[in-house]
């Protein structure tokens, strides 16, 4: 098939590797002028792991990445510990995959660097699709056109094609502003454990955790907001203004972040789930169809679950395109919308206002932990069980 895809962030280049893999003829348009992301950090849960495995890029996805030892739960001004999911041999094995942390960049380069020259168009900016008789068409500001089979939208939160085609819709600020910055320190140092940590307090938590082998420290910063923030990745921040929101957190915390260089904000936007994200030969992919929020770090891992399904799609209906896109579709759209709503909830759930509320939640997350240690605290066994790998196998099941 001829396919078009409209985006080349991590969703749009994992598709694209996905589909290629598959003896497709893809492109992939970026209005960038060349493949790119921000200096940020990114928590590749095993869900999303299994996927890499499933396109045969694990080996080198481990070469960039970071092992923390555990997910930990900790008081925002004692450290307390509230909770902790060892992520050793036992949770490798029954997920059949690892917890990772990675530099976006390094997670984009992983698909990015596969991608044959020729098949990418950069420096072209989409404002649409519209479907046409024999597929669909891309259209883009410059006049130009690109016509194919498919056209795949993943192109994020304020998606052309999803704007072109469902309309803009609900997408709607949450109240949250979200302080991401990068700590070089190189190497594990004693104010920052080798865990995936979240601190929370009130109104605000804090989730720290290696990347580039150990050698900086991802700080994502959340709080509540006075007023609009812009929902941009790369809108530079007040270190004063930062600092000022933490004040009084726990010693360890404040040293980091008084080594912070450079810090940007981020406006958390929110949609509510799709109920339906294919029109004809027009579909979407990513945070075009499920933008979510950063609370359950899912963000990348569905847009690539996406990527590597609607390959397994198109495999298993190679001369049913309709066929395709609902199968893809009704394997990814209950999972999204449930991890929507969950990553949604979380947002009040990690944000708790009075000391009352905290001491009941962080009691619960002891319950929890005395019931099954993999379930306690964030709760994700349910979205780490998950195995992209085993969609192919169902449907044939299914077809035969």
């Amino acid at each position: 098939m001829k396919i078009g895809i409209i985006g080349g962030g991590i969703g749009g280049t994992a598709a694209a590797y996905a589909l290629l893999s598959k003896g497709h003829d893809v492109t992939i348009f970026e209005q960038a002028p060349a493949f790119g992301e921000v200096g940020a950090g990114v928590q590749m849960t095993p869900n999303a792991v299994k996927a890499i495995k499933g396109l045969g890029l694990y080996e080198t996805f481990l070469e960039s990445g970071f092992f923390p030892k555990a997910i930990v739960g900790r008081n925002w001004q004692t450290a307390r510990e509230n909770f902790r999911i060892d992520l050793g041999a036992e949770f490798q094995t029954h997920y059949d995959a690892p917890y990772i942390h990675i530099h976006r960049a390094d997670l984009l380069d992983l698909f990015a660097t596969q991608l044959p020259l020729e098949c990418c168009r950069f420096g072209v900016k989409c404002t649409g699709a519209e479907l046409t008789e024999g597929g669909a068409r891309a259209l883009f500001d410059d006049g130009s056109t690109f016509e194919a089979d498919l056209i795949v939208g993943a192109d994020g939160v304020r998606s052309a094609v999803r704007g072109s085609l469902f309309g803009s819709g609900d997408l709607r600020w949450t109240g949250h502003q979200c302080y991401r910055a990068l700590v070089p320190t190189g190497g594990v140092v004693d104010y920052v454990n080798p865990d995936s940590t979240f601190w929370m307090g009130p109104n605000a938590h804090v989730v720290t955790y290696y990347v580039k082998g150990g050698e900086m420290v991802n700080i994502v910063a959340v709080t509540e907001a006075s007023e609009w923030v812009e929902e941009s990745w790369s809108t530079r921040a007040s270190h004063e203004d930062m600092l000022a929101d933490f004040a009084g957190w726990h010693p360890d915390l404040a040293k980091l972040f008084s080594k912070v260089e450079e810090v940007y904000n981020w406006g958390l936007f929110d949609r509510d789930p799709m109920e339906s994200w294919t029109k004809g030969a027009v579909t979407l992919l990513g945070d075009a169809c499920h933008p979510m929020l950063p609370f359950l770090s899912q963000g990348a891992a569905m847009a690539i679950e996406d990527g590597y399904i609607l390959g397994e799609a198109l495999g298993l209906y190679p001369d049913d395109l309709a066929s395709a896109l609902a199968a893809y579709e009704a394997e990814r759209r209950p999972r999204t919308s449930k991890v929507q709503l969950e990553a949604r909830e979380r947002g009040r759930t990690y944000h708790l206002p009075t000391e009352e509320e905290m001491a009941a939640r962080d009691a619960e997350y002891a319950r929890r932990a005395k019931e099954d240690p993999r379930t306690t605290g964030i709760n994700t066994d349910w979205v780490y069980d998950y195995d992209p790998r085993c969609f192919a196998t169902r449907m044939r099941e299914l077809i035969e």
